[in-house]
Formats: structure tokens, C-alpha cells, sequence
């Protein structure tokens, strides 16, 4: 191998953000994941799509280390993160945005994003990191001194992702963002996706409705009872006969 050859494959490898090889979970004495492969380029948004308890959310845990792996590796930049504790993953970069929000209802907006920034103490750049949130959700400017709690769903929503924001991550999972939301507010919402994408932040995001996540996403992974079924490019996904089928209505 010549010195361009080398050099080609080391740049080619530090294009991979996330490499998961042949991750089985078990819950139990149920096996939630199945051998899942699956690999993400800087800058990508890529989809996890498939019915409820195919595994989507299990893998976002599983990266996350909300669960352990009975088998398999998580490779992130290059490093087995498999033994790594949940607040070593988000200082390594890689933020949770969990299914259901889970916003901290009794605190309010602006303790909320400060909390998001637990890990870090650089106080000029977080103060600056929450006016960039307020800028790119404006709602939770006006409502910085509200309690969570009393928001309303989208902006409950709008706010579980600035919160994952304040770690600063290279990679952010996004669980069910459209979950229980009114039609204006999803697109609102994808919107907001595809703008974070355009500033560089590698996303994988997990959707039920596989038509939006399809449609901004780079690539995607169709999830069958544990099982990676199908993988390829969005465009190409989007007009697969098996996907509209199952998923696309």
C-alpha cells in the first residue's frame, strides 16, 4: 500500500462518526437486537425506521449506554465505547434526546438548557451557546422563566433538543421527535432537523413516520423484530415497494 493509499483510508476513516458491528441486546430473557451493523458518516442524518418494538429506541440506549450490549461493539472516532459509562458518552459527544422528552417539568426553560450543559465550565460560552438555542427556538426565549412543565407538547419538544444541544455534541440522537404532535408542529420540528444538519451536527434519528424521516434523511436502516431487514439511501428507500408497504402507507 503507497503512502496516497494510506492516506485515503485513514482520511476515510475519520469520516466515520459511528460504527456499531454485530450488536445483539437482550432484555431479559428477550433478545431486543439482533446482530445490528450499522455505520454513520460525519454529517449525516441517517433513520432508523421500522413498527413499534422493532428496536429502534433499544439501539439509541445501547449507544448511549442506557443499556449494555450482551454482544458486539460500539465504535465511535474510531474507540470501542462498549465500557464506557452514560456520562463518559456525552463528554466523549454524543447527546440523548429521549422518546417522551423528558423535559424537567418543575424547572424552568432557562434551568432546563443550563442543566443540558452539566459537563462543561466555560460560563462565557455557555451563556453564548443559549442564546444561539433562543435564536434557533425562539418560543423558548419568550417562555425562558416558564416551568417545562407547563409547556406545550412541541415546545416540550423544541426544548429536549436544545438541552441535548447545550453538551455541544458531534453526535446527536434524536428518539420519536414527532411523537403525539399536531401536523404544523412536526414539520416545525423537521425543519428545525434539517437546519441543525446544515450546521454540521451528525444526527441519527429515530421515526415512526418513516415519510418525513425519509425525506431528510441522507440514508436509512428499516428495523424488523430486532433485525436490520434493509438499508440504503433515503431517495432510494422512500420508493422501495417493501417500505411503502410496511411504513409509507
Amino acid at each position: 500500500m503507497n503512502a496516497d493509499e494510506r492516506r485515503y483510508l485513514n482520511d476515510k476513516e475519520d469520516f466515520t462518526i459511528l460504527e456499531i458491528e454485530n450488536l445483539d441486546v437482550n432484555y431479559g430473557g428477550i433478545q431486543a437486537l439482533k446482530n445490528i451493523n450499522l455505520k454513520i458518516q460525519k454529517g449525516e442524518v441517517v433513520t432508523l425506521i421500522g413498527a413499534n418494538g422493532a428496536g429502534k429506541t433499544t439501539t439509541l440506549r445501547a449507544i448511549s449506554k442506557i443499556v449494555t450490549p450482551k454482544s458486539g461493539k460500539i465504535i465511535y472516532h474510531g474507540r470501542n465505547i462498549n465500557r464506557c459509562q452514560v456520562h463518559e458518552i456525552v463528554n466523549l459527544g454524543i447527546a440523548h434526546c429521549p422518546e417522551g422528552r423528558r423535559v424537567l417539568a418543575r424547572q424552568t426553560v432557562l434551568d432546563n438548557l443550563l442543566l443540558g450543559a452539566y459537563i462543561r465550565n466555560d460560563q462565557t460560552q455557555i451563556k453564548a451557546d443559549i442564546q444561539r438555542q433562543y435564536e434557533l427556538f425562539p418560543r423558548l426565549e419568550q417562555r425562558r422563566n416558564q416551568l417545562a412543565g407547563t409547556l406545550s407538547g412541541g415546545e416540550q419538544q423544541m426544548l429536549a433538543i436544545a438541552r441535548a444541544l447545550m453538551s455541544k455534541p458531534k453526535l446527536l440522537l434524536l428518539d420519536e421527535p414527532s411523537l403525539g404532535l399536531a401536523p404544523a408542529i412536526v414539520r416545525e420540528i423537521f425543519t428545525i432537523i434539517e437546519n441543525l444538519r446544515a450546521t454540521g451536527v451528525t444526527i441519527l434519528l429515530v421515526e415512526q413516520n418513516a415519510n418525513l424521516a425519509l425525506q431528510i434523511a441522507d440514508r436509512g436502516y428499516v428495523l424488523e423484530a430486532g433485525s436490520i431487514t434493509l438499508t440504503g439511501a433515503a431517495s432510494e428507500l422512500i420508493i422501495d415497494e417493501r417500505v411503502k408497504k410496511a411504513y409509507l402507507g
